[in-house]
């Protein structure tokens, strides 16, 4: 059994957020301020990212 895909929400250094499959999440990266997740698919994660955009907790890309 493959492991599933899972997705993440981060927030870049300039306040920008970009969705991100699991595998290039870095917990060292310098430019990543923030981040929410692991959603389970893609649309989940937008779906996410458009709340954290009317929050004010983000810049659209």
């Amino acid at each position: 059994m493959s492991k599933s895909q899972t997705w993440y929400i981060v927030k870049r250094s300039g306040g920008n957020c970009e969705i991100i499959p699991s595998d290039q999440v870095a917990d060292d990266n310098p430019e990543i301020i923030e981040q929410w997740g692991p959603f389970n698919s893609q649309e989940e994660a937008i779906a996410r990212r458009v709340g954290l955009i009317r929050a004010g907790k983000c810049q659209p890309v």
